[in-house]
């Protein structure tokens, strides 16, 4: 029996394990991909307080690792497949294991959203990622294409310039969402080259990815880019299908008060996956805190 089990080992889930671990509860946290989660993915983060000229994401990560494994937390790598809660007890289903908990802390982030359009599968690790700081190396020298219109799109557009023989940036509309100083690097950038009001048709090639279809969506004409790599950089999906319809949701996202908590007694949600205005590296270690605190407070009750 575990005090608390923490889903995600993002910024949320380890900023609450060093908060439960420096408050002696048992903590396991549950993570099904990277350490770090999303975060850990960016080559530069540049708006965390307390550094002055940005830290890599994945150093960043390894640091809030180390200082929660210095309290006591455990980790384990394991996708979860079901929760439930029942007498006070909370059941965590993973797929090698059964976890019982007196609260749970789901962390679990969001995924990158998919196109869903023809090739897409098919050319998944065979020309086209979801991340650029982790296959673009894979791409050195040759024309790539960025799929975005927001922050997350022009940052993997400016990493892949340094990589890439060229970056088209693709978007399905005239403006852009990032932020400006982000864009005013773009727009410098001999090495992009911006295609607005273009969204792609279907991923072709041969064993590996060769050609983009392109339409532009006020003219209707329809174009080939030749490019060899395809980072799809569309926005988040949260990563929620662990909970079926035991908490309450709103647009896909976990619904909780000010201290985290959710609709069920004992389980507490912090980050990406909790209904809110920003998703920043920052305010999911403030909602991380927070659920730290909140369930230590629960289980004194």
């Amino acid at each position: 029996m575990y005090d608390v089990v923490i889903i995600g080992s993002g910024p949320a889930g380890l900023t609450a394990a060093i908060y439960t671990g420096r408050a002696k509860l048992r903590t396991l946290i549950l993570e099904a991909g990277v350490l770090g989660g999303n975060a850990a993915l960016t080559d530069l983060i540049d708006n965390y307080p307390g550094f002055p000229f940005g830290i890599e994401g994945s150093t960043l990560m390894d640091n809030f690792w180390r200082q929660a494994e210095r309290f006591g937390a455990e980790l384990r790598w394991e996708e979860v497949r079901e929760i439930e809660s029942s007498k006070g007890t909370i059941l965590v289903r993973t797929g090698a294991a059964v976890y019982q908990t007196r609260a749970l802390i789901i962390a679990s982030g969001a995924r990158r959203r998919e196109l869903q359009i023809p090739g897409e599968a098919e050319y998944l690790g065979r020309g086209v990622s979801y991340c650029a700081t982790c296959d673009g190396a894979f791409f050195q020298g040759v024309p790539v294409a960025v799929v975005g219109g927001g922050d997350a799109a022009v940052k993997e557009a400016l990493y892949l310039s340094d990589i890439a023989s060229k970056v088209y940036l693709i978007h399905r509309r005239q403006e852009f969402r990032a932020n400006p100083t982000s864009m005013e690097k773009l727009e410098r950038n001999p090495h992009i080259e911006i295609k607005k009001d273009t969204v792609i048709k279907s991923i072709e090639g041969g064993d590996l990815l060769k050609t983009l279809r392109l339409r532009n969506v006020r003219s209707g004409e329809e174009n080939l880019l030749q490019v060899e790599g395809l980072f799809v950089s569309i926005g988040l999906v949260p990563a929620l299908g662990f909970i079926g319809g035991l908490l309450e949701t709103r647009d896909g996202y976990i619904v909780t008060g000010e201290n985290m908590q959710t609709s069920v007694p004992g389980i507490f949600a912090a980050g990406d996956i909790r209904s809110k205005m920003a998703r920043q590296v920052a305010t999911a270690v403030g909602d991380g805190a927070l659920a730290g605190i909140a369930v230590t407070e629960y289980l004194k009750e």
